[in-house]
């Protein structure tokens, strides 16, 4: 299944794959990878136990995406080890951790789809004409169902901060 123009870059409308994933929904399957003292596997289950913050970028090489990754590494600063937090992108484990550390990230983990994009296929992220991840924002509680849910339309612009913060708060 495709959303023809569920998304646009610069007014351009793009295909993404998959169903949207909606609140109240348990959260679909993927496996992504980190990079910690070698290459490993970050799938759903180990995400519960606690409430979880997945940010989803296109590219942490870009301003927007650092915008973004950087806007909720501070906003999530206090909350330490209680949620998850996430930064998934299409980048390299090894350019994530680069941009981390170059920039200071310290609160927000980040994880890569670029394998095989079982994130993006399954959670209804993927730009079928660029193989990008759209942007967006899910939120979910520690049994791993969706409470909070932002694919942004227009893929340049930045999500509602606000909204995913005051869903992940009143997880807590």
């Amino acid at each position: 299944m495709s959303r023809p123009e569920a998304v646009t870059f610069k007014g351009t409308p793009l295909t993404l794959a998959g169903e949207a994933v909606t609140v109240g929904q348990p959260a679909p399957d993927f496996t992504m990878h980190y990079w910690e003292d070698g290459l490993q596997a970050m799938t759903k289950e180990c995400l519960l136990g606690k409430p979880t913050l997945l940010s989803v970028v296109p590219s942490l090489d870009t301003p927007v995406c650092q915008i973004q990754t950087k806007q909720f590494n501070e906003a999530i600063a206090g909350l330490g080890d209680q949620i998850n937090a996430v930064t998934i992108s299409l980048d390299l484990p090894f350019a994530q951790g680069r941009f981390c550390g170059d920039e200071n990230i310290e609160n927000i983990r980040t994880a890569s789809d670029y394998q095989d994009r079982t994130f993006g296929n399954n959670w209804g992220m993927l730009i079928e004409e660029i193989k990008l991840l759209a942007r967006g924002v899910f939120v979910l509680d520690a049994e791993g169902v969706v409470q909070y849910a932002q694919t942004v339309t227009e893929v340049t612009d930045e999500p509602d901060y606000d909204a995913a913060m005051a869903a992940l708060n009143g997880l807590l």
